[in-house]
């Protein structure tokens, strides 16, 4: 009789080994491509096999060896005096004790993989560098990081970014083929390379959480699965590089922000206005975790980068007991830094609503006015809802109304569009 929870552990492991499976296969073929798909295949395998059989007692051992299995036949297929695949076959033993034991037994399948840590975090890391190398466009260097290092199949993350399934396929395809045809090497870049791609990788994990947190369209305010997902890589990246100061500060950024989750949305689902929240709701634990990260890279580094600085304000809202409260100043002055160090219309508006908070409303309106004309911002809700906030302390109830108006019509997420109609009703 098959095991009901055969395909459980199968999605369990997958999910926390899939790096590392996909990881080691590309160190023993060194073809990246030809690894993710030595991974599928062994995942597909373990799901007609596991629920079956049973579940191994090494699971992560059965997956690399019947990954490492198919390696061999793809060699053995193109040249069987291939010599990669006489050292492969010499790696794996064949003639010895692996060799004959049932593909399906659940017992002894992998027993003799070892894993070794260093090898490991050496495989993850250059899965990770690989996955976001910069020749591919930033979609595809999102949907190739959550399918390799994250484990997600390709049904998720069509659903994370709501687009079609065929969509990120084609993704995952072209960027495949782009790194195959740069003959981009599976491997940690040197040290001086290592730092002009880390912005790279920081980029795909920081996108990733960034639509988690709040999601671009949709019926959701917050995807926690996308947004727990940036997490965790962010985690994996501060293990494995832990003399990277903006590794930490990306890490206490995800950590404080997520921290705000429980309180960001109320019982009917819809968005929580930051004034309005309970925050004795707030993850106090990701609070601890994010200062700790941001410490960290405080100390580690010369100085905060672009990540470190909004972590920095991040932790001002942490650590204040009300919105009134919050240092408004230090808030506006790191605002300055960061605008100075990585310029976007973003941060300026952003600085912005922190000049309205301590200077007030009238301070804060040229700010805004002054970025009417920015590209980034033409087609974003953001830039007229901030404005009819302003307008609306001001006094000056039609032109915010016109405001919120074109703010509700460009916004994609009904959550926060529901805000923005609250907004509009109040105005009378």
């Amino acid at each position: 009789m098959g095991d009901p929870t055969g395909r459980d552990a199968v999605a369990a492991v997958w999910r926390i080994e899939s790096a590392r499976i996909v990881g080691a296969l590309a160190r023993y073929t060194g073809d990246f491509a030809l690894a993710e798909d030595l991974a599928q295949e062994a995942l597909a395998e373990a799901l007609v096999t596991w629920p079956r059989d049973g579940t191994p007692r090494n699971p992560a051992g059965w997956l690399l060896t019947v990954g490492r299995r198919r390696a061999i036949d793809a060699f053995r297929r193109r040249s069987a005096r291939d010599e990669r695949y006489a050292v492969l076959a010499r790696e794996l033993g064949e003639g010895g004790a692996a060799v004959g034991r049932p593909p399906g037994d659940p017992a002894r399948e992998g027993d003799d993989v070892l894993w070794d840590p260093d090898q490991i975090d050496d495989d993850v890391l250059a899965l990770m560098f690989t996955a976001c190398h910069p020749l591919l466009s930033r979609e595809a260097r999102v949907a190739l990081t959550l399918r390799v290092v994250g484990g997600l199949t390709s049904d998720e993350i069509a659903r994370a970014f709501l687009v079609p399934t065929a969509t990120v396929q084609a993704r995952i395809t072209r960027a495949k083929k782009t790194l195959l045809a740069a003959h981009v090497p599976f491997a940690v870049p040197p040290a001086g390379e290592r730092a002009r791609r880390l912005g790279s990788v920081l980029s795909a994990v920081y996108l990733i959480f960034t639509e988690g947190s709040s999601a671009s369209s949709g019926a959701d305010v917050i995807r926690l699965d996308l947004a727990g997902e940036a997490q965790r890589l962010a985690r994996v990246l501060a293990r494995l590089m832990p003399d990277e100061p903006e590794v930490h500060g990306l890490l206490a950024l995800l950590e404080l922000t997520a921290a705000r989750f429980p309180a960001r949305t109320g019982a009917d689902g819809e968005p929580v206005l930051l004034a309005d929240q309970d925050r004795r709701r707030w993850d106090q634990g990701a609070i601890r975790r994010g200062r700790a990260a941001l410490a960290r890279a405080a100390g580690v580094g010369r100085g905060l980068g672009a990540y470190g600085l909004q972590a920095a304000i991040a932790e001002c809202h942490a650590v204040a007991p009300s919105v009134e409260a919050t240092n408004w100043e230090r808030v506006v002055l790191i605002y300055e830094a960061l605008g100075r160090l990585a310029p976007s219309p973003v941060v300026e508006l952003n600085r912005a609503v922190a000049v309205s908070m301590a200077q007030g409303p009238a301070a804060a309106l040229p700010i805004v006015d002054g970025l009417a004309d920015a590209a980034e911002l033409a087609h974003s809700h953001l830039l007229p809802s901030v404005r009819g906030e302003l307008l609306t302390r001001l006094g000056r109830a039609a032109e915010a109304r016109a405001e919120l108006e074109r703010a509700a019509r460009l916004c994609g997420n009904d959550g926060e569009r529901a805000v923005l109609e609250r907004k509009l009703a109040a105005l009378g």
